[in-house]
C-alpha cells in the first residue's frame, strides 16, 4: 500500500503528434499518410520502413 499523499507516478512519454504535420502557407499538411487508406491514416516510421496497420503498406527506406 501506499502511503498517504503520495501518488504514483507513470513513467510515459508523451505523445510527438506534432512531427506528423507541417505547415506551408498558413495551412496544415501531413507529412506521411496511407497512399491507399487516404489521408485519413499516417504511416508508422519504423527503422527501415514506413507501415500502414490497417492496410499492412510498407514503403522501405533507403540504405546508407
Amino acid at each position: 500500500m501506499m502511503a498517504e499523499g503520495k501518488k504514483k507516478v507513470k513513467n510515459h512519454t508523451p505523445s510527438k503528434v506534432w512531427k506528423k504535420y507541417e505547415v506551408k502557407d498558413g495551412k496544415v499538411l501531413r507529412k506521411s499518410y496511407c497512399p491507399r487508406c487516404g489521408a485519413g491514416y499516417f504511416l508508422a516510421q519504423h527503422k527501415d520502413r514506413q507501415f500502414c496497420g490497417k492496410c499492412h503498406y510498407a514503403e522501405m527506406k533507403d540504405k546508407k
